[in-house]
């Protein structure tokens, strides 16, 4: 996981960001959200199945579905165009604060607690509708006004412990053609990639807003963003607390 000092000197990066611009409002709270997160691969021959899971989670109401490509089969054969060094590192992250080395593709992570192979699409069903009957603590919400992104965070008493908010920007569908490795000969479609992952700020139970210009990421190539309150548990990722998304930029 990153470490503290250096999510510290992101956040403040991030404060001191400029130019604005104008975006379309599409707002969901964390009310009754379930967010999956599916670490995959372009060079995984057991993945397919799951992306394409995650393209019918993406469509459920309640759900906040991310998938983040890893770079770690890239030296099978085939490079993947969409992994992030940071995915893999956020997957390492999990399996640190579970105490487990759990790390691989397919695996799909629900709300930062339960990890499972992405492929074995009923054991998935069952632990989102499972997911979904315990709905996240903390009220967030991701607005659009004006210049800024606002993110709100209510007042919730929480354990002691670091608490992160995070952001993401994804794109809302990828279509790749795979020319060697596992998948060879193959078009494979991707849903809500994640392109863009930072910390913006910390949290620490009182009632918070945080503003972030527009124009960071109504990127052309970007479909929505996605706001997470996530613990930091034993210096890795711990339990999403929540989370809320915006689209249209």
């Amino acid at each position: 996981m990153i470490s503290t000092k250096r999510i510290q000197s992101l956040i403040i990066a991030g404060a001191l960001a400029a130019g604005l611009s104008p975006v379309t409002t599409g707002v969901w709270a964390s009310t009754g959200v379930t967010v999956v997160e599916l670490f995959t691969s372009q060079g995984c021959s057991s993945c397919p199945p799951a992306d394409a899971l995650l393209g019918d989670l993406a469509q459920r109401d309640g759900i906040i579905a991310l998938s983040l490509p890893v770079d770690y089969w890239d030296y099978l054969g085939w490079k993947d165009s969409l992994a992030s060094p940071m995915h893999t590192e956020r997957q390492r992250a999990y399996a640190k604060a579970r105490g487990d080395r759990a790390v691989y593709t397919p695996q799909i992570v629900i709300n930062g607690r339960e990890h499972v192979i992405g492929s074995r699409i009923g054991e998935v069903i069952s632990l989102v509708e499972a997911a979904a009957e315990d709905a996240l603590p903390v009220e967030v919400e991701l607005t659009e006004s004006g210049s800024s992104l606002t993110v709100s965070i209510s007042e919730t008493e929480v354990p002691d412990g670091e608490i992160i908010v995070w952001m993401a920007g994804y794109t809302a569908e990828e279509r790749i053609d795979i020319k060697r490795g596992e998948n060879a000969g193959r078009q494979i479609a991707y849903y809500n990639v994640v392109r863009k992952l930072k910390p913006i700020g910390q949290w620490d139970g009182s009632a918070m807003t945080i503003d972030v210009p527009v124009a960071e990421w109504a990127d052309k190539t970007l479909s929505g963003c996605v706001v997470i309150v996530q613990r930091a548990d034993k210096g890795g990722a711990g339990a999403i607390l929540g989370a809320a998304k915006i689209t249209g930029l």
